[in-house]
């Protein structure tokens, strides 16, 4: 029986609870970091699909322009982008980047489609738009959230707002010696028997 692919969220956020500032920009991430990138490189070798918000993509069309690099869109895996509105990032004529196709669907009937396809976990690269959509269709099936000791104050939520009550069961918890905090959750449901932990 082929293992069912699982759709993760592996994320960063400050200290107060946010995944950048209200522009978008993320200069409080920028601290040196340990030789695993807390975890980062592992996790990356477990997926092979990253899905994509329609803003947070167009942060990283805005820094493929401006030359950043390792912003770029990586072809090896598969990537699909979220968005009501395909023209507002192909124009008349245009074509999807390498590797990337746009996604207009229902979340439940998309993420069940990719979840019957073999092949490795997914990752929900962000933003909060996204990752409510997904949670709220009972879709996310991990968090793993790398808690930054620093306060920003205000900015982007890890989820955009929505009254919602989901409980979370801890798989494990990380310190890291800069201070930093690893969180790993399975998302529980709600069940005529009590809580179950993931899916």
């Amino acid at each position: 029986m082929v293992r069912e692919r699982k759709i993760i969220v592996f994320i960063a956020t400050s200290a107060d609870g946010f995944i950048a500032r209200r522009d978008g920009s993320f200069d409080w991430l920028q601290r040196p970091r340990p030789k695993d990138n807390y975890g980062m490189e592992a996790f990356y070798s477990s997926i092979d699909t990253i899905l994509w918000g329609r803003k947070t993509c167009d942060m990283a069309l805005d820094f493929q322009k401006k030359g950043v690099a390792g912003t770029g869109f990586d072809t090896r895996v598969k990537n699909y982008v979220f968005t009501h509105n395909v023209r507002h990032f192909q124009g008349e004529g245009a074509v999807a980047p390498a590797g990337v196709e746009f996604v207009n669907e229902p979340i439940k009937a998309f993420a069940t489609r990719l979840r019957e396809k073999e092949g490795k976990d997914v990752w929900i690269m962000g933003g909060a738009g996204i990752i409510a959509s997904f949670l709220d269709a009972g879709e996310i099936d991990e968090f793993v959230i790398s808690v930054v000791p620093t306060f920003i104050g205000e900015g982007i939520p890890l989820i955009a707002a929505g009254r919602r009550t989901v409980p979370l069961e801890l798989i494990s918890s990380t310190k890291f010696p800069d201070g930093v905090v690893k969180l790993h959750y399975a998302v529980g449901k709600y069940s005529s028997r009590g809580l179950d932990a993931g899916r």
